[in-house]
């Protein structure tokens, strides 16, 4: 479906001339329906000497999504491509977005969570626990190797002309995708695949491309498509059903069914993912059943028995991987590198981090978690305190930042207790969350 085009004005003296290649973010195409047949838009100008700016930057096609890259070191030590485009450059790819989303997102399955509106990963979780709950035992968890890195460019931008007609659309977003490496010592590399992390624009094209599974999923017999009649014939035949659960480049299938029927699923997503210039990582990729558990999203989702019982239930909770993340970090503010700040700075430093991880891992079996990390950012706190008055007693020290008790505080902020917060069970919205636009037929 092709995007209906702008009409053009008349031009004035003072105007530069509009031609058909013109890539200034004020003249982006507007979604479909935004423009009446007939109609002349108006254009609002904004401040004449930003325009002016734009417009002498975009005439130039070489200064459409010019380098601006850089590499970030990972935790395995390898290297993570980041885009961090100028200013300008990201008014272009915001202007983009707002164009491309609302006719992707018509298109886009319920089984992708990741870089969406109105959805977010406790979603995921929750449909994986919904379906792990109705017999869906065994996992793929999926991992793509280097996916913002491999995307093809020349299959994602076939799945984007698909969709988008207008060619100075597809032009910038081919502009982007083509912008090349700039290396922290000056070094230009040519980016011949993938869009990489850090960019407006990189999540939606990802999510595009990584579409292909999702449709491949989807079409399946056994997929998401079929009726409950469908299902149970399947069950009672000893064939699978399946479901994917999909955030960005990290997915699970869900298989109600063998271990066999898993490992057929997990070469059925690799041979999908192939035509986008995309594999499947080896050590990342595993088949797991529910009972073992498994790590999702910072999650662990694993069935158990509830104590006193012998029912069982599935769990989610934090994973051990996401609190020894959080207890580095807290590590790292209390080191002795800080024991210069005062306390009050160190404490507002600390509570961010603390409310945040609470906020994420809220609702779930999260009070054994809690409990440990608030002992362990008091200890780490107090050692700090020490630190910075080695020739303090501990009772000088507990009247002047303790206030006589036991948890650090000064007159303008306190340690953030994360033993004190409530948890809660995430509402599961299954079909019920809500599509920003409306579905295409």
């Amino acid at each position: 479906m092709a995007l209906h085009r702008r009409t053009r004005t008349a031009r004035t003296p003072t105007e530069p001339r509009l031609t058909s290649g013109s890539t200034r973010p004020y003249d982006s195409p507007s979604p479909p329906g935004a423009v009446e047949p007939g109609a002349t838009p108006r254009r609002h100008s904004g401040p004449q000497p930003a325009r002016t700016q734009l417009t002498a930057r975009k005439r130039a096609t070489d200064s459409v999504g010019g380098p601006s890259r850089n590499f970030e070191a990972k935790a395995n030590g390898k290297l993570r491509r980041l885009g961090i485009p100028t200013v300008a450059d990201r008014v272009v790819q915001a202007s983009l977005k707002l164009v491309l989303e609302p006719v992707f997102e018509a298109d886009f399955l319920p089984c992708s969570y990741g870089f969406r509106p109105n959805r977010r990963a406790h979603d995921a979780i929750a449909e994986t626990r919904y379906l792990a709950s109705h017999g869906y035992e065994w996992v793929v968890e999926g991992d793509i190797t280097a996916c913002f890195d491999e995307i093809s460019h020349a299959a994602l931008m076939e799945r984007v002309r698909n969709r988008i007609g207008d060619k100075r659309v597809l032009s910038l977003v081919k502009a982007f995708l083509k912008s090349g490496i700039l290396s922290r010592d000056g070094a230009f590399t040519d980016t011949r695949t993938g869009t990489p992390q850090g960019g407006i624009l990189s999540p939606l094209l990802a999510n595009i491309a990584l579409s292909v599974l999702d449709e491949h999923i989807a079409q399946g017999l056994g997929g998401p498509d079929g009726t409950s009649e469908d299902r149970r014939r399947r069950r009672r035949r000893g064939l699978p059903n399946y479901r994917l659960v999909r955030y960005a480049d990290d997915f699970l299938v869900l298989v109600f069914g063998r271990r066999d029927h898993a490992e057929g699923l997990r070469d059925e997503a690799a041979e999908a993912l192939k035509p986008m210039g995309l594999r499947l990582s080896v050590e990342k990729t595993h088949i797991t059943h529910i009972d073992e558990g498994l790590d999702f999203l910072g999650w662990r989702i694993q069935r158990h028995r509830k104590l006193g019982t012998d029912r069982q239930y599935i769990y989610t909770y934090p994973a051990r991987k996401s609190v020894r993340s959080v207890t580095r970090k807290v590590k790292e503010l209390t080191g002795r590198q800080n024991v210069g700040l005062s306390l009050e700075s160190l404490l507002h430093r600390l509570n961010s981090v603390l409310r945040g991880w609470c906020a994420y891992f809220r609702p779930g079996v999260s009070n054994v978690a809690f409990c440990y990390l608030s002992h362990y950012a008091w200890m780490r706190v107090t050692r700090w305190i020490r630190r910075k008055h080695p020739g303090i007693t501990w009772k000088q020290l507990r009247r002047r930042y303790y206030d006589g008790g036991w948890w650090p505080a000064t007159e303008e902020a306190e340690l953030f207790n994360p033993a004190k917060v409530s948890t809660t069970r995430y509402r599961y919205r299954g079909k019920l969350i809500p599509a920003p636009w409306p579905t295409t037929a």
